[in-house]
Parts: structure tokens; C-alpha cells; sequence
């Protein structure tokens, strides 16, 4: 039998730890496990579970974001063609995994508990919230009402989204606490009503925003995985907006002025917890969305967890926080703008001719 490599043993040991870590946290909860258990269930050492994950809390966060990302099923036969029907259908997917009798300690009850310990958690976990607004937001409006007059502008949809979101982040908590309580069916019937609840729903642009600058240089991305389409790709010709976990909600800055092709690339300065909390929290959304809506209603907007910077120093952003806001503008293979600061997002893609920028910038 051939010898693995170091590599194929740390991604081996890697599974080995995931699922006992798993096992470990649904039967005691992640308060009461125990690495050393761990490590045991896994067959390894101590150590070998400290380099792979620097916490338990890190630990946690990875396995409750692969979960997530496996638990997305495949598309519905007949996804969602209305509003109604492909809110009834995303709240039918996210209800099914609520806890509906007794149950034990559970994997996802001492979430909520973990981000409201620490701010270091719970500002991130906040934009990743309003993130998914935003997404979910964008899908919703693919999905106008086709009586909309022919020329007339398709409204803002985020906050219905995030009034939906709302109502199914309660029901979870709901049941978490009290198994039994929460009818799965009213929790759907509730969404699909939504549908037709009327927001006083509007964007305004960033009042302040850094002026683009012009550039000319070659974009060679790595290839990256969209957390949206759970797919992998080469982010081509549009904007992409590097932006730090405290940062996310300006992801629509970029998408309000481009409209489409629009990547968000997230970067942090904490990756062994905040990454997988963000394929979690992204997971939760985007894997019923999926589920529920038609390929068409899809949004456009890629999100990739930058873990490395690699794709951060593809657009020239060499240094990244968890307050880092740049972006640059693609076209036919090249960089053409680029901006920094507060409003970047906006300023790359506002720019409807970069050929016609200034070049004395």
C-alpha cells in the first residue's frame, strides 16, 4: 500500500477529527465536549487536533459549516415561480431541520450563545446576516410580479428578505429552546403571506466615495469557490470588492451601481473561526435558495471566503482586516479601476466608461 503524503494525512486526519467533533458536540453540546475526547473518538493525539483547528471553537464553527454545506439538497422539481412560492419553498427547506420533539444537546443550540459571547464573533456575524438579506433580497427581485408595468423599476426587495429571514432565524431559536412548540406549516404559511407584505424599500448610494482610479494590468484570480452556487470559478470581467467581515453590508454598494457580475471577495484577520462562520451563516441561506428558486432568480453576485489572499492580492490588496474595503474593475481580462476606502465598491463600478477615466488620475 502506498505511503500518503503529508498532505493526504493532514486532510485524513482533518475528516477523522470533523466527524468525531461532530459526534462529540450533537451527543454533550459544544459546552460540555471535550477535546481530549475528541481526539479520541479520532484515534489521534491531542496535538493532532491543535493543528488542524487552534480551538474548540473554531473546531465547532468548521463542523457546523460543513454540515451546512452538505445539507443542501438538490433543486425542486417545480422551484418557486412567484414570490410565494419560492418563500413557502425556502421556508418548507429550512423548517424540515428544526428539532420537533425532545432532543438531545444538539449541534446548533449553543450557536447564538457563542456569538453573542464575543464581539469578535457577533460583528461579523451581524454583515453576514445582512448579506444574506442582500442575497436572498436579489433573488427575490428576479422573482417581480410579472403585472409590473413594462419600463418601471424592479423595487428593492431586502428588507422582505430580511423580515423573512427574521421569522425563520425565530422559528429556530424557538424550537431549539422548546422543542415541540413550533408548528412547522404555520412557519411556511408565514413566509408565503410575506410575500405580499409592502416595505417603504429604498437604497441610497454612499454620500462620500472615493474617486476611481485608473489602471491598466493584467488579472490572473486563482480559481476560487462561489459560497452562492456552490460551485468552483475564475471570477472574469465585472467588479470585484475585497471586504473584511465588518465591512459586508457594503457588498451592495457594488451591486446598486453594477448590476451584475458582481464578486465579493470576504477577507478577515481571525480565518480560523470567522471562515467557517461564514460558509455557515452563508450556507443557511443560499443552500434553500437553491433549493427553492429557479436557476433564473439566482443572484448574480458571487461570494468567495478568501482564506489565503490570494484573490485579495490578485486585485492588489496586499494587507487584509477585517476592516478592508477595495475593489477593482475587470474588463476584457485587464484591471481598468481601482479604488480604496469607504464607498470602493461603489466608486469601481459606478464607473460606466473606465476607458474615458482620466489618465492624468
Amino acid at each position: 500500500m502506498a505511503r500518503l503524503s503529508r498532505a493526504e494525512t493532514q486532510e485524513r486526519n482533518r475528516t477523522k477529527v470533523l466527524a468525531a467533533a461532530r459526534d462529540e458536540f450533537a451527543e454533550r453540546g459544544f459546552r460540555d465536549a471535550k477535546i481530549d475526547v475528541i481526539a479520541e473518538r479520532a484515534e489521534l493525539t491531542r496535538g493532532a487536533v491543535y493543528s488542524n483547528f487552534p480551538g474548540k471553537r473554531a473546531l465547532y464553527f468548521a463542523v457546523l459549516a460543513e454540515l451546512a454545506e452538505r445539507s443542501a439538497g438538490a433543486p425542486h422539481a417545480v422551484p418557486g415561480e412567484t414570490l410565494q412560492d419560492a418563500l413557502g419553498a425556502l421556508a418548507m427547506a429550512r423548517v424540515a431541520a428544526l428539532p420537533l420533539g425532545d432532543d438531545p444537546a444538539g449541534l446548533v443550540r449553543d450557536l447564538m450563545p457563542e456569538v453573542l459571547a464575543d464581539e469578535r464573533i457577533r460583528r461579523p456575524f451581524a454583515q453576514l446576516v445582512k448579506l444574506n438579506g442582500l442575497l436572498l433580497g436579489l433573488a427575490l427581485e428576479r422573482l417581480d410580479p410579472p403585472e409590473r408595468p413594462a419600463g418601471a423599476p424592479i423595487p428593492r426587495r431586502v428588507r422582505l428578505a430580511e423580515t423573512v429571514l427574521t421569522t425563520l432565524h425565530g422559528a429556530g431559536q424557538l424550537a431549539a429552546a422548546a422543542p415541540g412548540l413550533v408548528e412547522p406549516f404555520d412557519v411556511v404559511s408565514a413566509c408565503e403571506r410575506l410575500a405580499g407584505l409592502t416595505l417603504n424599500d429604498w437604497w441610497a448610494p454612499p454620500v462620500i466615495a472615493p474617486a476611481a482610479r485608473p489602471a491598466d494590468r493584467p488579472w490572473s484570480p486563482p480559481g476560487a469557490a462561489d459560497l452562492v452556487r456552490a460551485e468552483t470559478f475564475i471570477p472574469a470581467d465585472g467588479v470585484v470588492v475585497v471586504l473584511g467581515t465588518h465591512r459586508l453590508v457594503a457588498a451592495e454598494e457594488a451591486v446598486r451601481a453594477h448590476g451584475r457580475d458582481v464578486t465579493v471577495v470576504v477577507v478577515t484577520s481571525e480565518p480560523d473561526e470567522l471562515v467557517p462562520l461564514t460558509r455557515l451563516i452563508v450556507a443557511e441561506v443560499c443552500g434553500g435558495l437553491r433549493q427553492a428558486f429557479p436557476e433564473r432568480a439566482w443572484p448574480g453576485v458571487r461570494v468567495v471566503c478568501d482564506v489565503t489572499g490570494t484573490l485579495a492580492a490578485a486585485a492588489g490588496v496586499l494587507a487584509v482586516s477585517d476592516e478592508t474595503e477595495a475593489a477593482v474593475r475587470v474588463e476584457r481580462g485587464r484591471i481598468v479601476a481601482t479604488a480604496d476606502g469607504r464607498g470602493a465598491g461603489h466608486a469601481v463600478a459606478a464607473t460606466d466608461d473606465v476607458s474615458r477615466v482620466d489618465q492624468r488620475g
